[in-house]
This record gives C-alpha cells, sequence and structure tokens, in this order.
C-alpha cells in the first residue's frame, strides 16, 4: 500500500522524512504530489536504498483555467510517473476525467467541485482514478469537516454504482500527520467504507505507478507492444 505526501516545499517535511516515517508504519511506498509550482527534487533510489521503500515522482496540477491545464499536463506527462489534476470546479473536474493523459482526478468533491453519473462514467471510459481524499475527516473540523463527511459519501456511492477506478489518500503535508495503513482502515470504516475499498485504493498507487514506468521506458511503443531487436535495428 502507498500513501501520497506533499514535500517541501509544498509541505513541511523531505521527502526523506516522509519515506523513513511511511516506512516505519508499514507502507510500501510514497508518492510524493507537490503542486506544480512547488515541486521539489530528490533521489528516490537513495531514498528507497536506505529505507526500503518505494518513492514515486508525481506532481499535482492545480489551476481553475482548463487551457492552462491542458499545457502543464502536456509539459509534465513525460517528466512525472503520476500525474494528478486537483479538483475544485465543475469545468475542472470534467476535463481531468474526459482527459486519457490524467492519472488521479484529486479531491474532486472539494469547495465548488462535484462528481456526477456523467463525469463517473467518464472516468471510468478514460481510466481516471477519483480520489477518496481523507485529509479533511483526519484533520478538518465543524463544518468542513461535515461537508467532506457528505462528499466522501456521494462519491462513494457513486464509484460503487458506475465502477471507475479510484485512489485512497491521507494526503499528509508533514511526516507528523501520516497515519498507519490501519488507522486510514478504521477512519474510512468509520464513515462508511468497507476494509477492502480503503485498501483497494491505497494499493491501487502502486499498480498506477508500475504501469506508468513501464510507458515512460524507453522500450515502450504502446500499450502491449515494446520494442525489441527487430525495432531496433530498424
Amino acid at each position: 500500500m502507498y500513501e501520497t505526501v506533499h514535500a517541501t516545499p509544498d509541505g513541511q517535511s523531505t521527502v526523506s522524512r516522509f519515506a523513513a516515517t511511511a516506512a516505519a508504519q508499514g507502507f510500501d511506498g510514497v508518492v510524493v504530489r507537490n503542486h506544480q509550482d512547488a515541486r521539489t527534487e530528490f533521489d528516490a533510489a537513495a531514498i528507497r536504498d536506505a529505507f526500503g521503500i518505494d518513492v514515486v515522482r508525481g506532481v499535482e496540477i492545480r489551476t481553475d483555467d482548463r487551457s492552462r491545464a491542458s499545457g502543464y499536463l502536456g509539459s509534465f506527462r513525460s517528466e512525472y510517473e503520476v500525474v494528478m489534476v486537483r479538483g475544485g470546479s465543475r469545468a475542472i473536474n470534467r476535463f481531468a476525467v474526459e482527459s486519457d493523459a490524467v492519472d488521479v482526478l484529486a479531491d474532486p468533491m472539494r469547495e465548488d467541485g462535484d462528481v456526477n453519473h456523467v463525469l463517473a462514467r467518464a472516468a471510468r471510459e478514460h481510466g481516471v482514478r477519483l480520489e477518496f481524499n481523507l485529509a479533511p475527516v483526519l484533520r478538518a473540523t465543524g463544518g468542513r469537516r461535515v461537508r467532506a463527511l457528505q462528499g466522501l459519501r456521494k462519491l462513494r456511492e457513486l464509484v460503487e454504482q458506475y465502477e471507475p477506478p479510484y485512489v485512497v489518500s491521507g494526503d499528509p503535508r508533514s511526516h507528523l500527520a501520516l497515519r498507519a495503513p490501519r488507522e486510514l482502515v478504521a477512519v474510512g470504516e468509520a464513515v462508511g467504507f468497507t476494509e477492502e475499498q480503503i485498501r483497494t485504493g491505497l494499493t491501487e498507487w502502486r499498480r498506477l505507478a508500475e504501469r506508468n514506468r513501464e510507458r515512460l521506458s524507453d522500450e515502450f511503443i504502446a500499450p502491449g507492444v515494446e520494442r525489441g531487436r527487430y525495432e531496433e535495428e530498424r
């Protein structure tokens, strides 16, 4: 199972600190999901050797402008192993779920964002994962937490009915805010998810990273087609 994190300068802890804490808590990997204007550099291989945990290079595109989002997507798709678009408006949510180049629509129910049956079907058709972001449940209070719970419930019902792919995260910005897989399962069960749903969503990050690493490799040509001896000789 993998967790996603905002590392410095987007968060409060370094990638190494996140990796060390995540490994101690039983995660197999972390996905660094800094926003496009606060990206960070790190040595994934060195961190993996030091802490025995996979570190995935990701980016979270944050903009309310569809044309800018499209430009960022074109720039980042060949550079990052996981490309996410942060939700928050109906226009951006629709843009994300209709794009084959987007891996994850992040936090789609935040602010003015929403997901309906049309977007859920589009996400399934284009293979875009919808994120169940548990951060507001873990760290928000009052009305914000109530609205987050309502959004998660609606999104869960749509996912159960229309079966788009999905991921789960606690979305911490500090290693002190990391919660172990068993804790995320407990929180999920408390708000209506099953243990299997939470574990499936945490594991989906690994599947996504493995697929995209294959696609970013020099040997990949198209789904099901890899570069072999004949292709190299040509």
